[in-house]
């Protein structure tokens, strides 16, 4: 069974209750489970490469999760009123690891924050604020606030026919939830867009040289919640399947 790092994310300290503390969704760590993986939660150990390559050399497979902004300088811009709440620790930490991963051709798989990443990992750039910045958008910030659940579809998606999203979904266009803000703007060299909002906006991403052949890095990245799909739409739990098939050699874990 393969190794999966899944990264985390800082809590800051709760006075009289808890220290700082690193934390990630125990659902990431519970559909992976399910697809077969073996789940290793990744401090961020900011400053600590050493360290952090140890542990990346046990891994067989990277997942990017959700999660706060990414921080603007990241990607050589100011912050402005429009960014909210950011984690360096985590940003320095994920860069690392993705950048490494994507040096190693080890699988990757990123969701919502986690395909903002990639797309800064390999030298592109984010909407700080979709709704203020992509020309004609639609409501993207779909976030669970009164009553409303994470499963809920806000929004189609089309998807690039031949491309790997397109042959693990089976599908031309894709209800799908919306959690986020933040976008991809500047799309890096290194990633092709393979899914896109009705507004035109990003919402996949796959390597740029995906092709058909066996030795293809698995590296793919979507802007909505799959994990949280999986119950609703079971086509979701296929990218999880794929992932882990990809990390054990191409080979489903028995």
């Amino acid at each position: 069974m393969p190794v999966i790092g899944i990264t985390t994310q800082t809590l800051e300290a709760v006075p009289d209750q808890l220290p700082r503390c690193w934390v990630m969704s125990q659902r990431y760590v519970q559909v992976l489970t399910v697809s077969g993986a073996i789940p290793w939660v990744v401090p961020l150990l900011e400053g600590n490469e050493a360290t952090l390559r140890r542990i990346y050399e046990r891994l067989d497979g990277l997942f990017l999760p959700g999660g706060v902004d990414i921080d603007p300088a990241t990607y050589g811009e100011s912050s402005s009123p429009l960014c909210g709440r950011i984690d360096p620790a985590r940003d320095w930490t994920e860069l690392l690891l993705a950048r490494w991963a994507l040096a190693d051709r080890k699988p990757v798989l990123a969701v919502c924050r986690g395909a903002q990443l990639l797309n800064v990992a390999v030298g592109g750039s984010l909407y700080q604020d979709v709704g203020a910045q992509h020309p004609d958008a639609i409501k993207h910030d779909h976030f669970p606030l009164n009553g409303r659940r994470r499963d809920e579809l806000a929004h189609e998606v089309r998807i690039t026919a031949g491309s790997r999203l397109h042959d693990l979904l089976g599908a031309d266009t894709l209800a799908v939830n919306s959690m986020h803000h933040q976008g991809i703007a500047r799309l890096a060299s290194g990633l092709r867009a393979v899914a896109t909002s009705p507004d035109g906006l990003i919402e996949g991403v796959e390597g740029a040289e995906e092709g058909d052949g066996e030795g293809d890095q698995f590296l793919l990245g979507v802007q909505w919640h799959p994990e949280d799909l999986v119950d609703v739409d079971p086509r979701m739990r296929r990218l999880f399947d794929a992932f882990i098939a990809a990390a054990n050699g191409g080979e489903r874990p028995r």
